[in-house]
């Protein structure tokens, strides 16, 4: 088994060797974080990472991670492990997500990269291998992206998948395994799984329609037709009979509003006493198929990285876990994201209620208007209308 994992709450880097087993594990406070991981040159411009648990949180140390610092930016950002390959094993990557600021507009999602890329040069037209993550941008886009590299080319996934939209934080995970099939579970929940071939267009299909045959000229697949003894309402305006064309010029209908205006007119449909259903076009196997063994695997896998565009910035990264055993990743998204969800988010609800507290407060203590006074000529007024 293979593990890596991140934290950003203390110092230290382990390697562990054992039957099967490698894991590198790197824990980061304060400025250390940044020996580990690789701020993009290829823009001037980057927005900044600090290290920060947020506003709320379960343990102000343990809940640090990486969060974006400036709106309107671009955010590059990757740290290198030792390359290894998934031929063969489960590829499990995991992380934690928090849209703290309830973002907008703006990525959450994280690449893998081959062992070739040039951190320092890393984009948005580097090579990747995988890309995973929530991506929200107003009320249209709220998804998980699972966009896969096949023979050099990007696929994403065909199924749609919901992400978390509020503020708090959330354990998203994909599993890819050796059977090429995949899962994506949510707070440690599964929310879709399939198989790769059919939910990504990585091979041509494996069965087609028969191109030697053709529906037949006879099949009638309308459901329904238009009623042939449905007619027309005729609205006809007629010449006023007293209308003298010499003197009044030729009479046109007139354009006032027509009270009767019902639209186009079209013929009420009835079913279609023909009809024999969709023909079903018969398939034959795709001579262009081929299985692919090698579908979902990836060589030298070395690079893990954040390639994003926020609008309005402060999503916290952290918890970040590559690994082939589904079970431990489990068991560690309870051990660090399980730990703090209840207690953050009571965190927060008591931060509301201060708030609340701070705003009813300001509003009692601001002075009270007192009534304009009357100038002596308004009171003899008033004093004459009481008499």
């Amino acid at each position: 088994m293979y593990v890596l994992s991140i934290h950003f709450n203390f110092l230290y880097l382990s390697l562990t060797l054992c039957l099967l087993r490698i894991v590198f594990t790197v824990h980061f406070v304060s400025a250390k974080w940044k020996e580990r991981w690789v701020v993009s040159q290829y823009k001037s411009n980057y927005g900044k990472f600090r290290l920060t648990a947020g506003h709320f949180y379960g343990d102000r140390e343990a809940d640090k991670g990486l969060q974006t610092s400036e709106n309107f930016k671009f955010y590059a950002i990757s740290s290198r492990f030792q390359p290894f390959s998934n031929k063969g094993k489960s590829l499990v990557i995991q992380y934690t997500v928090k849209h703290e600021q309830k973002i907008d507009c703006g990525g959450g999602y994280v690449k893998l990269f081959p062992s070739n890329l040039n951190q320092n040069n890393m984009s948005g037209e580097s090579l990747y291998y995988i890309m995973f993550g929530p991506d929200i941008c107003g009320s249209d886009t709220k998804k998980v992206h699972i966009i896969l590299n096949y023979k050099n080319k990007v696929y994403p996934v065909k199924k749609q998948i919901r992400c978390k939209v509020d503020g708090f934080t959330h354990l998203y995970t994909l599993v890819l395994k050796s059977d090429h099939t995949y899962k994506v579970k949510i707070d440690n929940k599964m929310v879709i799984s399939g198989i790769l071939e059919d939910d990504w267009d990585f091979l041509p299909p494996r069965r087609i329609n028969d191109p030697a045959v053709k529906k037949p000229e006879n099949w009638d697949d309308e459901a329904e037709i238009d009623d042939p003894e449905d007619t027309k309402p005729e609205v006809i305006a007629e010449k006023p009979k007293d209308w003298d064309d010499a003197a009044q010029g030729t009479w046109k209908p007139p354009l006032l509003k027509n009270p009767l205006y019902r639209g186009e007119w079209r013929p009420r449909k009835i079913p279609n006493p023909n009809y024999k259903g969709i023909w079903p076009h018969p398939q034959i196997v795709n001579p262009e198929y081929v299985p692919d063994p090698n579908l979902s695997v990836y060589e030298n896998i070395s690079v893990i990285g954040l390639d994003l565009w926020q609008v309005r910035s402060g999503t916290i990264f952290d918890n970040f876990l590559i690994t082939d055993d589904e079970k431990y990743a489990k068991k560690f998204g309870d051990e660090t994201w399980g730990k703090t969800k209840k207690p953050e988010q009571t965190m927060s609800e008591k931060e509301i209620k201060k708030e609340k507290k701070r705003e009813e407060r300001k509003t009692q203590k601001m002075p009270k208007k007192k009534p304009l006074q009357k100038n002596k000529s308004e009171r003899i007024v008033a004093q004459k209308e009481e008499l």
